[in-house]
């Protein structure tokens, strides 16, 4: 379960970055490029990301139960 955490947090905070930079229109060559709802949910999207490896690494440091 712990790994399947730190696999969706690592996306999602991949995807946030990446959905970010679309909508600044740093990555061009999308149709999400330019796109201001995606510089605002990118961000989101990433934070989210962050809290699940953040939960899944202090489940790790607890250890098993």
């Amino acid at each position: 379960m712990n790994w399947l955490m730190v696999g969706l947090g690592a996306v999602l905070t991949l995807l946030g970055v990446v959905f970010t930079l679309q909508g600044l229109n740093v990555l061009p060559g999308s149709p999400m490029s330019g796109v201001t709802l995606w510089a605002i949910l990118g961000p989101i999207v990433a934070i989210v990301g962050l809290v699940l490896l953040g939960v899944a690494f202090a489940r790790r440091r607890r250890g098993p139960r």
